[in-house]
C-alpha cells in the first residue's frame, strides 16, 4: 500500500458531555494539527497516490469548514460529542466526500482510504480510517 500524508491545522472551540470529561465538559478551546494520508494499492499513470496540491487543499477546505468556531453551535454537529476521535471521523467522511465528487482522478477513489489524525499535543493524537 502506497500512501501520501498532508498536514494542517484547526483551531476550535468546543465542550464534551459526559462526567468521563470533567472540566472539559466547560467551553475550551483546542488546537489540533491534523493529517491525512491518503492510501492506495497501486500509483496511477504517473506514478502518484494523489496530487498532493489537490490533496492539501481538499483538506485545507474541509478544515476551514469547523476552524475559529465553536463546535457547540454548528447545527451539523448537533448529535456529536466532539471529542478528538468523532472530530477524525467527521474529517476523514467530509474529505473522503469532496474526493469522490471527483475531487481527484479515478484511480485514487479505487481500493484506496483516507486516515485521519488530530494531534491534541506532542503526546496525544487519534485517528479514524475509512475507505474510499
Amino acid at each position: 500500500m502506497f500512501s501520501v500524508t498532508v498536514r494542517d491545522h484547526m483551531m476550535i472551540a468546543h465542550s464534551l458531555r459526559g462526567q468521563a470529561f470533567g472540566p472539559a465538559q466547560g467551553l475550551h478551546g483546542a488546537t489540533y494539527v491534523v493529517d491525512a494520508t491518503f492510501r492506495r494499492p497501486d500509483l496511477d499513470a504517473d506514478g502518484v497516490v494523489i496530487d498532493i496540491g489537490l490533496a492539501s487543499g481538499h483538506l485545507r477546505a474541509v478544515l476551514g469548514e469547523l476552524t475559529y468556531r465553536n463546535l457547540d453551535d454548528e447545527p451539523s454537529l448537533a448529535e456529536v460529542n466532539t471529542t478528538t476521535e468523532e472530530l477524525a471521523r467527521v474529517i476523514a467522511d467530509r474529505l473522503a466526500e469532496r474526493v469522490l465528487a471527483g475531487g481527484a482522478d479515478e484511480a485514487a477513489r479505487e481500493g484506496g482510504a483516507i486516515l485521519i489524525t488530530l494531534h491534541e499535543s506532542h503526546i496525544a493524537w487519534a485517528s479514524y480510517e475509512r475507505p474510499l
